[in-house]
């Protein structure tokens, strides 16, 4: 059988993850110092190899939970990156990935061997190959995702505050929004409980402590509502 494709070229699959998570001060990306040539050094996406005995969506799980430690997170496949001088030891598509996850829940024993860090979104070093054209594609399908589902609640804790979920919001649409607008258009949706416990480590008078309602929301989806979740100056 392997007659058939003898006369065909073999190509290397990578799958590539670009990593994001959230503090109060804004949204991150999960970068790794590469360890070998070429690009020793290097900031670079958590990445590998495409194993014969698995999917991609297993390859991506599985390179995911190395880095972080993490099991069933948000993950998506992205796009399929193909130019001919990406890698420039040997001829390698990649596959990337986007995964969102809880800053505070990732195994920091594995980021310290992988020698990984946490750089604000805006902030980012210089990446490796083609990982810059990554992260820009990843951004713009997070807006998206984020503007029709609450996927942003995926980088926040169980409980949250609205200050920290306007600064969340700003991190993924990247500008600032109208405080009173972005708290009535949130609120105006109904799918939070908010709690009797309030945040004082920022202010003597504290924040609320809201929590994201899945029953509330699968209710009104199933109802047809139409909920965006695209903050509305934008």
């Amino acid at each position: 059988m392997l007659d058939q494709y003898k006369d065909h070229d073999r190509i290397l699959v990578a799958v590539d993850s670009i990593i994001f998570g959230f503090d109060r001060s804004g949204l991150k990306l999960l970068l790794i110092k590469r360890d070998f040539e070429p690009e020793k050094g290097n900031w670079s996406l958590m990445g590998g190899f495409l194993n014969k005995d698995e999917s991609l969506d297993e390859a991506a799980d599985r390179v995911l939970q190395k880095l972080t430690g993490l099991k069933n997170v948000y993950l998506e496949q992205l796009y399929g990156f193909g130019e001919v001088d990406r890698d420039p030891v040997e001829r390698t598509v990649s596959i990337a990935y986007y995964a969102l996850i809880n800053i505070r829940q990732h195994d920091k024993e594995l980021m310290d061997k992988y020698s990984a860090r946490w750089f604000p979104i805006d902030d980012l070093p210089d990446l490796i190959f083609d990982h810059k054209d990554m992260v820009e594609a990843a951004k713009e399908r997070l807006k998206y995702r984020a503007s029709h589902e609450p996927v942003g609640f995926e980088l926040l804790p169980e409980k949250f505050t609205m200050p920290e979920l306007q600064i969340l919001y700003e991190g993924i649409y990247e500008t600032q929004l109208d405080k009173r607008n972005f708290r009535r258009r949130i609120l105006s949706m109904d799918i939070l409980t908010k709690t009797n416990e309030k945040q004082k480590k920022y202010s003597k008078k504290g924040a609320y402590f809201y929590k994201f309602n899945e029953d509330k929301y699968e209710d009104k989806v199933d109802k047809g509502e139409s909920l965006t979740f695209k903050p509305i100056n934008l």
